[in-house]
């Protein structure tokens, strides 16, 4: 594996869209097995649908013959998606593959990726969100150009229609009648007129199926977050402002959890990045949500939530929150506090801010945010180092290998633990705000979503009917209060059963005990920062990193 990381991550340059199921970051890339193929896979989407996207497969095995790309469409299932195309070999890169795939339809989609080879056959999915988030235009000169050339065609046109009814009449030798040249007139005005009003007709067509894709233009949901006081708790009122809903995502009650979590809330302090919390609310219906938040300093929050749908549909939520100090006032009901009991995953960390100054934040304890190469102490006396040298410069639009590694106060590594079913998970913000991802040691992706997506390919072409939403909505929660009420070793057993990549994910990093690695390609020059959690002796410990990408 390790010869395949090297290329994949040294030689892939991406040119990666904005996308939708999180904020500015890029295309999916994938880590994984193909049967008993190891593969790299990396999906630059298209932000406009129909549209191709270009897909790269990088695999380890020499012994590879042929790679085929089919998307597979949610609604459509893997019988009723289009033919398979073959990926072919990117010449002077031994075992690296590129394919053009079209992807024809809106929403839920994935990659199908065949491999043949010497090993015999095998298979993986990788989701991806097929939306339309941008507009093309066309650039005024060349819209003047085709102007000239169309009014030029019409006169062309009604000319060859005026001569045809009345010069086309005449004998050889007969001089051109009155009658006739009246016809003539009158067959180009005509022609002039019916010509006119299928350019109209057109041009109202082309109006329409313009309107009907503004409106179908994929934007992020938008929240209304405000703060409940009661008792020494600060509780996080997160409403989903249904008016930023469109009509294909209208309803809320069809999300599904993803590594048992019904959202994964993420609040960082605005600008500075020093404050970070991973939250996972209490859902009270299908727009509130609840959580009882940290002691978080006060000040201005970017507020970033990530949902899964029953279709595997994947969004990310957003908003911004002022935390002011916190009051002892009862203003939220004893009722709906005793709703919340502490989700044993929620955590949060204060950490430096960019500048490398300590801000005062009244005895608490201030974790020092490291970069490259450094190692960095953490709360319990271990360490966290990001295992990339300190002189070797981020680009953007490369995919690179962000490994992290924890190793006790002696300097051994340790035994990493699962974290929420995964060895893993990190956040990378940029400072200014335009660039979100929740990355997993596989990928890019969401686990629910590839494990509905495989569910739905095992079906017919006909898509489930949607259920009920009350119904599907308490079930949903009922699972997610089995899923809390469950010990950490009975949890992690149970989500790892549930994700289709765990079993090859943990047998990785079993071996790497301490370390874990995340592929990821910065979308954009620019300072971020990355919180890595991993978990050691039942604790969750947090680490910050800045990045400077050029």
């Amino acid at each position: 594996m390790k010869a395949l990381k090297a290329i994949f991550f040294f030689m892939l340059m991406l040119i990666s869209p904005i996308t939708f199921a999180h904020v500015g970051s890029p295309g999916v890339v994938y880590e994984g097995k193909a049967g008993p193929y190891n593969i790299m896979v990396n999906i630059n989407p298209p932000d406009v649908i129909p549209g191709t996207a270009s897909v790269s497969i990088y695999t380890e095995n020499q012994q590879v013959k042929t790679v085929l790309v089919s998307p597979v469409y949610w609604y459509a299932g893997d019988k009723g998606s289009p033919k398979a195309d073959e990926a072919l070999p990117v010449k002077g890169t031994p075992g690296q593959y590129q394919a053009t795939v079209w992807l024809m339809w809106t929403g839920t989609s994935s990659m199908k990726i065949t491999v043949n080879g010497v090993l015999g056959k095998g298979t993986a999915v990788v989701p991806v969100m097929a939306v339309s988030t941008a507009q093309r235009t066309m650039p005024k000169s060349l819209g003047w150009i085709l102007v000239g050339l169309g009014l030029l065609l019409v006169i062309l046109m009604a000319t060859i229609i005026g001569a045809s009814v009345s010069d086309g009449l005449l004998k050889p030798g007969t001089n051109n009648l009155p009658h006739l040249q009246r016809k003539k007139i009158t067959g180009f005005a005509v022609s002039l007129l019916v010509l006119a009003l299928i350019l109209y007709g057109g041009s109202s067509w082309w109006n329409s199926w313009s309107r009907n894709y503004r409106r179908n233009l994929y934007f992020a949901p938008q929240a209304k977050s405000s703060i409940l006081n009661y008792d020494q708790h600060q509780i996080l009122h997160f409403q989903i402002d249904s008016n930023s809903l469109k009509p294909y995502n209208k309803s809320m009650s069809f999300i599904v959890p993803d590594h048992g979590k019904l959202m994964h809330l993420f609040m960082v302090r605005e600008n500075s990045l020093d404050v970070f919390a991973h939250l996972h609310p209490f859902r009270k219906d299908s727009l509130n949500f609840f959580v009882d938040l940290p002691d978080l300093p006060e000040g201005r929050y970017l507020v970033f939530a990530d949902v899964v749908r029953w279709n595997g549909f994947t969004e990310t939520i957003t908003d911004t929150l002022d935390v002011p100090q916190k009051t002892l006032v009862k203003t939220a009901s004893a009722k709906l506090y005793s709703a919340f009991f502490p989700d044993p995953d929620d955590t949060y960390v204060i950490s430096n801010t960019s500048n490398q100054t300590v801000n005062n934040f009244a005895g608490k304890t201030v974790l020092l945010c490291g970069s490259p190469g450094e190692s960095m102490k953490l709360a319990d006396g271990s360490s966290a180092v990001w295992e990339h040298a300190a002189n070797v410069p981020f680009e953007a639009n490369k995919v690179y290998p962000l490994t992290f590694a924890i190793h006790d106060p002696s300097g051994a590594a340790v035994k990493l633990e699962p974290y929420m079913g995964m060895m893993g998970h990190a956040v990378v913000l940029k400072y200014d705000g335009s660039v979100y991802m929740h990355l997993h040691p596989v990928g890019t992706f969401s686990m629910a979503s590839q494990e509905i997506i495989e569910g739905r390919m095992k079906g017919s072409e006909k898509p489930p009917a949607t259920p009920d939403a009350a119904r599907f909505r308490d079930s949903i929660d009922r699972e997610i209060i089995k899923i809390r009420q469950m010990s950490e070793s009975d949890r992690n057993k149970y989500l790892a059963a549930a994700m289709p990549v765990m079993d090859m994910q943990n047998n990785q990093h079993s071996k790497m005990d301490a370390m874990v690695t995340f592929p990821y390609a910065f979308p954009s020059a620019g300072k971020y920062r990355i919180w890595v959690q991993m978990k050691r002796n039942g604790k969750i410990l947090n680490s910050a990193f800045d990045a400077i990408v050029q």
